[in-house]
């Protein structure tokens, strides 16, 4: 256990966390809605720092980040725990999970380092569960990378109050996103969570100039009309119509059993999308058409991808090479 930042005492060795907006009263011995986060006698603890249950190194589209080092490969880790609870969370094995529940291995920050530069990576990615809830480890080791030059990667749900948030994001390069759904009931029903505090860190991170990429799940019946696609397109369009968004299609998990999200719901969601962003993707589907980047303006391809193959064809100078468009993306380290 690690001693963890953002809490207060309070009567009886009750302890506040303050670390999101969960806003967790946790008595002695028990832990808050993350699971991870556990008063011992009148302290706070994090119990994941230096624990993991995931270590691999994946390709860079694999978080999804299409426009951040794209070809290049990262390390990426991940533990046990989430501030959610979704019913149709996709890796809700780990999210889900009690710390104990399932193995974890050891992994301090310097042997992170150490695997990130034997494997050529472009930095660490801090993804698979909810990374925010292992906040102690993120943060030292993401200013430990940032000292040797390589990159750190957020992929998130955004729940974390705005303090600890910024303090974070002053070693963060880039994250990709989760926003759910563009509904606060979505969130409150669902996720067990508030849509505003999420949609306030992807506009910090915007203001603090962080590469943004977002995702949403779309999840037949729930988050998929046209009018929650067209406000959150708009809404996204507010911030910079650069951002990426990537559509990602539902598979039955954990408490859903709704069928998978049709192919006609992702496309009709691309196609409003395409109308105020700049470049929009469809992702867990098998047509690789809508995983390609073209040029806002010509329409020259610029990046393939056929699953993670990945190409890099019409890049100049992050520049279009037919018509010298700029474009949003970081090649160069």
């Amino acid at each position: 256990m690690f001693p963890a930042l953002f809490y207060t005492k309070k009567d009886n060795k009750n302890v506040h966390c303050s670390l999101c907006p969960q806003s967790c009263t946790i008595a002695p011995g028990k832990a808050g809605i993350c699971n991870v986060r556990k008063n011992q006698n009148g302290e706070l603890f994090s119990l994941t720092y230096d624990e993991f249950t995931s270590i691999n190194i994946d390709p860079i589209e694999k978080k999804p980040l299409y426009h951040f080092y794209p070809k290049s490969q990262i390390l990426s880790v991940g533990t046990v725990g989430c501030n959610f609870k979704c019913g149709f969370c996709q890796n809700w094995e780990i999210s889900q999970a009690k710390f104990g529940d399932i193995p974890t291995q050891k992994l301090t920050k310097d042997l992170a380092l150490q695997l990130a530069k034997q494997h050529d990576s472009v930095g660490i990615a801090y993804t698979y569960n909810e990374p925010l809830i292992n906040y102690e480890w993120i943060l030292e080791t993401a200013e430990l990378f940032n000292k040797n030059g390589l990159k750190n990667v957020l992929v998130t749900n955004g729940y974390l109050n705005h303090k600890p948030w910024k303090d974070m994001l002053k070693f963060i390069d880039a994250a990709n996103i989760d926003v759910k759904s563009f509904n606060e009931n979505f969130y409150k029903s669902l996720c067990k969570g508030k849509l505003s505090f999420v949609l306030e860190n992807v506009k910090t991170m915007v203001e603090m100039k962080k590469h943004v990429e977002i995702t949403t799940l779309l999840i037949p019946g729930e988050n998929d009309s046209s009018k929650e696609i067209e406000e959150l397109t708009g809404w996204i369009a507010g911030l910079s119509e650069d951002i990426p968004l990537h559509f990602s299609r539902y598979y039955p998990q954990y408490h859903f059993d709704i069928s998978p999200t049709d192919m006609s719901i992702l496309v009709n969601a691309y196609n409003i999308a395409r109308k105020k962003l700049k470049y929009v993707y469809l992702g867990n589907v098998t047509d690789s058409k809508y995983s390609q980047t073209t040029c806002p303006k010509c329409a020259n391809i610029l990046i393939e991808r056929h699953g993670y193959n990945t190409k890099v064809l019409g890049l100049k100078n992050n520049t279009c090479a037919k018509c010298k468009e700029p474009v949003n993306i970081i090649t160069a380290r």
